[in-house]
């Protein structure tokens, strides 16, 4: 044995000698001699399929042989985005990406202590139902929920799902049809004295038409400013965004893009117009792919504020490639990057103002915008600004005669940072000016609950007179102003 393997290399050397003096082999030689490689280590997978198929002592089905090949092929690129689908799985995920399922029409909120319906879809069953949100789910189908509940709302079109509701103290049981669902890509309302705001929810298909329609809409309401809220839009079509891209910049780089070349490509918009307007863009760390190329793009040629938390981090294009058995292949084929070519990906775009939690981050964007007079209400659940619906809430706490309010909304509201000095328990608001407050957890001027410290309001309008507030016990509704 140990000759033969002294031999087989000697004959290696040789053959290696002889091409490298022998004439230069024809183009069909070559492509001949490609082929033949490449048949032999196709072959080689048929052959371990065939001794799999008819000798495994368990059997095996040929279907599911092949679908394990192809999911291990694609796993060695240890690319958590690339990805096969049979014909069934292509049609969920062009559902999925066009914001199209069946269910309900809820959006839901974990939390530490429960499960609550933070929004109800206009035209939804649920909202035929009578379901509001703020509504705490106590049961699903009769099983209590927990922290991990909630997929059970999902099921086949026509079938029903019942629900054990908790609405201001009082539990009461639905009985909700479930249907097929298009969330609208696109909301869009006038806050203020012509402040817009539009929230894209998925780059969908149509989300680029759906944004010129409620641009336009916003532009005849006297739009002064645009809030664009990014949050919670993990991408889509990427030729959706470009479009959109175009609606604030009449020409310029949108990003670069790459592919195994690693040669950088512009892709530009050479026919888009100016949106004319002060925008702020809200992101959060769910804000991703072609959200990040979005934000990117207005951050770089200076079109946006960016306010909220570090976006998510994906960087990278997956192509949708159609395969012979009706299913697709999404491959990421390109990496792109911002147009000053930052390559963010694993590490996510830095917002120029950070600015933790929902209600707040909002209240700062519409600021900035040129918002000047805010009136934020609702509890623990739901959230009004200036008499219009949002995600969030005020971080409503009732403890006795004492009412508290989420720090972070209050800090928003006034203008101010906020932190929490772990050493001595207390709460400090500081404004732009430097000036800080505290408010202590001794002197029950402040709580600290599941990571998050709510402050007493008569202790906060003492030192923030510019604040006024209201509690009407009676609908459990905190009412916060600032002018």
């Amino acid at each position: 044995m140990k000759s033969a393997k002294i031999l087989t290399a000697a004959l290696s050397g040789c053959l290696a000698l002889s091409i490298a003096w022998a004439p230069a082999a024809s183009a069909a030689d070559a492509a001949a001699s490609t082929e033949a490689v490449q048949s032999s280590k196709t072959d080689i997978i048929n052959e371990i399929m065939e001794y799999l198929e008819y000798y495994n002592v368990e059997g095996i089905d040929q279907d599911t042989l092949i679908r394990g090949a192809i999911d291990g092929m694609v796993s060695t690129l240890d690319d958590p985005y690339s990805q096969y689908f049979d014909q069934a799985e292509a049609a969920d995920f062009g559902h999925a990406v066009d914001l199209e399922y069946v269910g309900i029409g809820v959006r839901l909120v974990y939390t530490p202590k429960e499960l609550y319906i933070e929004e109800v879809m206009s035209g939804s069953p649920a909202e035929k139902a009578g379901l509001k949100r703020g509504d705490i789910i106590l049961k699903i189908n009769g099983v209590r929920v927990d922290d991990t509940a909630g997929d059970e709302l999902a099921g086949a079109s026509g079938t029903k799902v019942s629900l054990l509701i908790q609405r201001d103290g009082v539990s009461k049981s639905y009985s909700v049809t479930r249907s097929e669902i298009t969330t609208t890509s696109v909301t869009s309302t006038i806050i203020g004295s012509k402040v817009a705001y539009i929230a894209i929810n998925g780059f969908t298909q149509t989300a680029d038409e759906e944004f010129s329609t409620a641009l336009d809409k916003m532009r005849a309401a006297g739009m002064k400013s645009l809030v664009l809220d990014l949050r919670d839009n993990t991408g889509g079509y990427m030729d959706s965004a470009q479009n959109i891209a175009a609606k604030f910049m009449d020409a310029g780089i949108m990003m670069y893009t790459s592919d195994q070349s690693g040669v950088l490509t512009p892709v530009t918009i050479t026919n888009g117009s100016k949106i004319g307007v002060p925008v702020v863009v809200l992101t959060n760390e769910y804000t991703a792919s072609a959200s990040e190329a979005l934000t990117g793009a207005l951050r770089d040629n200076k079109l946006a504020t960016i306010v909220g938390t570090r976006s998510y981090g994906k960087a990278r294009i997956q192509s949708l490639i159609p395969m012979s058995d009706g299913g697709e292949l999404k491959l990421t084929t390109m990496k792109y990057l911002t147009p000053s070519k930052e390559d963010f990906n694993h590490i996510g775009l830095a917002p120029d103002i950070e600015i933790k939690g929902k209600t707040a981050q909002l209240i700062t964007a519409l600021q900035i915008a040129g918002l000047t007079g805010i009136t934020a209400s609702g509890d623990n659940h739901i959230l009004d600004i200036n008499g219009a619906a949002f995600a969030g809430n005020v971080g409503l706490i009732k403890q006795g005669d004492k009412v508290y309010a989420s720090s972070r909304v209050l800090s928003a509201l006034v203008e101010s940072e906020v932190t929490w000095d772990a050493k001595n328990k207390k709460v400090l608001i500081t404004t732009g000016a430097g000036k800080s407050s505290g408010f202590t957890l001794a002197a029950k001027e402040a709580l600290y609950q599941d990571g998050e410290t709510f402050i007493e309001l008569g202790a906060f309008k003492k030192k923030f007179p510019l604040l006024t507030w209201s509690y009407n016990a009676a609908q459990n509704q905190l009412k916060l102003s600032v002018k």
